[in-house]
């Protein structure tokens, strides 16, 4: 009989290597499905994890790709650490393009170096105020933050519908669900001149180095890392969960607003239906491939960015299809779990009648 058997101190170096093997795993089980499926496997993988890095165009469209992963995944590492599972930062990320995206056509026809600003303070507001339903459903009544949050990424979908074929649709449109192209003053400048790689990246770095000194050079980081350990002992030390909840929870989603933020006012121009890529669930992976460390989350955010600008080129040059993507992030996070679960257990046999004694 196959059970799993707690190690006694599982390795940091290991639990640290874990990310490292289940990328290379990921792709040896990508070769492995290419080969099957008649493609050849080793041009197929050196087109998702080599062109990403071929020009500068597609090195600009990796940061572009990067900079929600490496924010959002930086908010949800916070509540990660402190066991507060935001799952619905795809919500709090639509409703950050909404409220930045309504000040930006708000102000329209006066455009200023001071609209930017405020629509990132908007894109910041709109996530705290969505994240803030869960953390007050969880402190004043024990309600799951999980299926709240999850639940109001649907909730954020219809709203965003409804707004872009009402009050937020473009005049001149012809009747197209879709806002105004936003004025210059109200898109992010861009790094360079070709591509589409803006500020929003170096300030999604800053972003990450922030929470790394907030989670290990902070009293703040110190209380979510010990109510994550030991909830007893935080609560015997005298931290206040509740209050700890609520920074999480505001945190991560103001770090999801302002992606949104950055989407509509970088890439994007305009606030549209199909806002929504899913970087909000893609950025738990993010955060989990990093070790739920900021640091780690940068990089783990360019990985999975490549993915992305891998997947579409193979998509276009090898004709595979659109799903290899997900396929792909699916497969990353099936082997990072196995790899955590056998570096803090060992796979040991035991006879029947031992098991059952």
């Amino acid at each position: 009989m196959i059970v799993l058997e707690r190690r006694r101190a599982p390795s940091r170096a290991v639990i640290w290597l874990t990310p490292v093997a289940s990328v290379l795993l990921t792709v040896l089980a990508g070769m492995v499905l290419f080969a099957a499926l008649g493609v050849d496997p080793v041009r197929a993988v050196g087109i998702i994890f080599l062109s990403p890095f071929a020009d500068a165009f597609s090195v600009s469209e990796l940061m572009v790709k990067a900079t929600p992963l490496i924010l959002i995944g930086t908010g949800l590492a916070l509540g990660f650490r402190a066991e507060v599972w935001n799952i619905g930062a795809e919500g709090q990320f639509i409703l950050g393009a909404i409220a930045s995206s309504a000040v930006a056509l708000a102000f329209y026809d006066q455009p200023g170096f001071w609209l930017l600003p405020l629509m990132c303070l908007a894109g910041i507001g709109g996530g705290m105020a969505w994240a803030a339903i869960p953390a007050a459903l969880k402190t004043r009544f024990g309600a799951s933050e999980i299926l709240v949050s999850l639940m109001l990424v649907y909730v954020a979908s219809l709203l965003l519908s409804a707004l872009v074929t009402g009050p937020l649709r473009d005049p001149d449109g012809f009747n197209f669900p879709e806002s105004r192209i936003f004025h210059d003053s109200a898109l992010l400048p861009k790094l360079f001149e070709d591509g589409r790689a803006h500020v929003g990246f170096p300030i999604a770095l800053i972003a990450a180095a922030i929470g790394w000194v907030l989670l290990g050079r902070h009293v703040i980081g110190f209380q979510i890392r010990l109510l994550g350990q030991s909830p007893r002992a935080a609560r015997f030390a005298g931290f206040g969960e509740n209050r700890i909840v609520w920074f999480c929870l505001l945190a991560s989603g103001g770090l999801a607003g302002l992606a949104g933020a950055f989407e509509v006012a970088g890439p994007v121009e305009q606030l549209v239906p199909s806002l929504p890529a899913g970087y909000g669930f893609t950025a738990i992976i993010v955060a989990f491939l990093g070790r739920l460390n900021p640091i780690g989350i940068v990089l783990a955010g360019i990985v999975i960015a490549v993915t992305y600008i891998g997947g579409e080129a193979a998509q276009i040059e090898m004709q595979v299809s659109a799903a290899v993507t997900s396929v792909f992030q699916g497969l990353l996070l099936f082997f990072l779990l196995g790899m955590d679960l056998l570096a803090v257990y060992r796979i040991r046999l035991k006879p029947r009648a031992e098991a059952s004694a």
